[in-house]
């Protein structure tokens, strides 16, 4: 066989394999979440997907981009409260591209620069609040951070859609102070029931004393009902003195009866 037929058959069999996998090349199937964004010679040109799509080999190039939320894991952050407090703080943000156009275009590496933005908002805000705020209103430093951190990135085509602070750790020191904090508002509670309750009882003496200054006898029953149930509660003699003031009214109440009933007669 010729040797020039032979190179002319191997030459055309090499260009017939090269345009078969360019062509092949040419067809890219995107999956539901992705989005291809394409370039046309270095210019945006359009996104596309999902499904199958024709990218022209060499004139254009495209870059995939998932849409699906991203769970990121912000590191640990020194933060120190508005009361000078150190604390280590870490947290989790929910985002997502909703623009695949800017997310590729306006910035250089969307999840990176997220998790950037987000550690130094974490920062930023927290150190506006006091450490009782932080352990206390968890739920609204999350939407303050949600709120500045979904505005920020939204001209990256970044939807941040959720925030939640994990962990707020304190040395050994405050933890201590925080503890005797708390035994000290629970000692401060009690004395204020225990005083509250004092209150009530001596109201209701004084109230009671007044009813039995009116009516002699009612003093005289309440002594004979004490002695009623002490001598229920012992088994024992018990000597208990009856002063005879007790006993004035009821002698007096009685003179009083008979005088009236001595005149009735007369």
């Amino acid at each position: 066989m010729d040797p020039i037929l032979h190179n002319g058959a191997m030459f055309s069999l090499a260009v017939v394999f090269l345009v078969v996998a360019l062509l092949l090349s040419a067809f890219r199937i995107l999956r539901e979440y992705e989005r291809g964004v394409i370039f046309l010679l270095g210019r945006f040109y359009k996104v596309k997907g999902p499904g199958l799509i024709i990218v022209i080999p060499i004139i254009q190039q495209m870059v995939r981009v998932d849409l699906r939320t991203v769970v990121m894991d912000v590191p640990t952050q020194d933060v120190i409260s508005r009361d000078n407090v150190s604390v280590k703080v870490n947290a989790v943000i929910y985002f997502r591209v909703i623009d695949a156009q800017k997310a590729i275009i306006n910035v250089e590496d969307y999840f990176q620069a997220t998790s950037q933005l987000a550690q130094t908002t974490l920062r930023s805000v927290l150190g506006q609040h006091e450490l009782d705020e932080m352990l206390a209103n968890r739920e609204m430093l999350n939407t303050d951070i949600q709120s500045i951190l979904d505005s920020r990135t939204d001209g990256w085509g970044i939807k941040v859609s959720n925030v939640e602070i994990k962990h707020v750790d304190l040395n050994e020191t405050m933890v201590r102070a925080i503890a005797r904090q708390a035994e000290a508002e629970r000692t401060r509670r009690a004395k204020v029931i225990h005083a509250s309750g004092e209150m009530e009882a001596s109201a209701k003496l004084v109230e009671a004393a007044g009813k039995l200054a009116m009516e002699p006898n009612a003093i005289l029953l309440r002594y004979l009902q004490t002695l009623t149930e002490i001598a229920g509660e012992k088994n024992s003699t018990i000597l208990f003195p009856l002063p005879m003031e007790l006993l004035n009214g009821v002698l007096n109440q009685v003179k009083d009866e008979t005088s009236k009933t001595t005149g009735k007669q007369g």
